[in-house]
């Protein structure tokens, strides 16, 4: 079994940072329209996640300790030292890297009830000034490099100042936004009613992938299934165990069935060399293909889900 959205990049990452704890309630993680068009539109991966989800997840909880990137345990540094309560205010959390550039830099959309009053307050009694952007009042967290922007009372943005500023001029129309990119807007019609879950363009796909089939990769055949790739989106849901659910949508339904014949080759290398917890991981895991899709499940109770986390099967995922 393999975890993509742990093989990808820092902000695939992203979900475990939002792994905190809140009020015990579950709710879709969706995203506001300010929240929508604050994001550039050429989005590589979106993560979007329910605090409220996570509240009685003891594996989402550990998940999270184990995988926190750096710069993401930077980042909540910063909104800590801030005085950004966002572990107890936020209702969703959103984590996009967008193309800039050569390169891929990352901003955070925080929803939820804030104390705007007392952060700014708290900004102007330690003598923190903003950089104003036409109305946008952009505040430095820290020394870090790291910036927020409050967009209205419910609706912050986060990350380092170039990726801020990007963020302001996409939901001021300055440059285009998340909602004019129709082909992930759609997609993402088929996840957001779930409390995790992310969405990758085909560029993003195509990495995630090459980490998920491992030497797979290196057949003839893979280069006809990347090729082909258009996108993917996947779902995790910690109310009752922990299930995962991928989808990866090719050109045709050939390439989705040679997909799905590569992975279940992987997953039969995996089986034969793993300890009995790493195979009864694979025995859990369904692979098929439909349609020009190739889908991806996984179930488990949250102790066996716990116990997979220090396997050499999950290591060799996060690393």
């Amino acid at each position: 079994m393999k975890f993509p959205m742990f093989r990808f990049s820092p902000v695939a990452l992203a979900l475990a940072a939002t792994m905190i704890s809140a009020p015990a309630f579950v709710f879709a993680a969706q995203l506001s329209s300010d929240g929508k068009a604050s994001i550039p539109r050429d989005v590589q991966q979106l993560i979007v996640v329910d605090y409220h989800a996570m509240q009685n997840s003891s594996a989402a909880m550990e998940m999270k300790d184990r995988v926190l990137p750096p710069e993401l345990k930077r980042l909540e540094a910063a909104m800590k030292t801030s005085g950004l309560k966002v572990d107890q205010d936020a209702d969703t959390l959103a984590f996009a890297a967008f193309k800039a550039g050569e390169g891929t830099r990352i901003v955070g959309v925080a929803q939820g009830q804030f104390h705007t009053r007392e952060l700014l307050a708290n900004f102007t009694k330690q003598k923190v000034k903003p950089i104003m952007i036409r109305n946008n009042s952009i505040y430095p967290m820290g020394t870090n490099g790291m910036s927020v922007v409050f967009l209205n009372q419910t609706t912050m943005v986060f990350g380092d100042r170039e990726a801020v500023k990007a963020a302001v001029d996409a939901r001021d129309g300055i440059g285009q936004n998340f909602l004019s990119n129709n082909e992930m807007v759609n997609e993402m019609a088929s996840v957001d009613t779930k409390a995790v879950w992310s969405l990758l363009d085909q560029k993003g796909t195509q990495t995630m992938m090459k980490g998920v089939l491992g030497e797979a990769a290196q057949l003839a055949d893979y280069d006809t299934v990347r090729n082909r790739m258009k996108s993917s989106r996947y779902t995790m849901d910690f109310q009752n165990g922990v299930k995962f659910d991928m989808a990866v949508v090719m050109s045709d339904t050939l390439t989705a069935a040679t997909a799905a014949t590569l992975m279940k080759g992987v997953s039969l290398m995996k089986q034969t060399s793993g300890t009995s917890l790493e195979k009864s991981a694979l025995d859990n895991t369904t692979i098929d293909s439909s349609a020009g899709t190739l889908t991806v499940s996984y179930s488990s109770s949250d102790s066996q889900f716990a116990s997979l986390l220090s396997s050499p099967l999950f290591q060799s995922v996060v690393r």
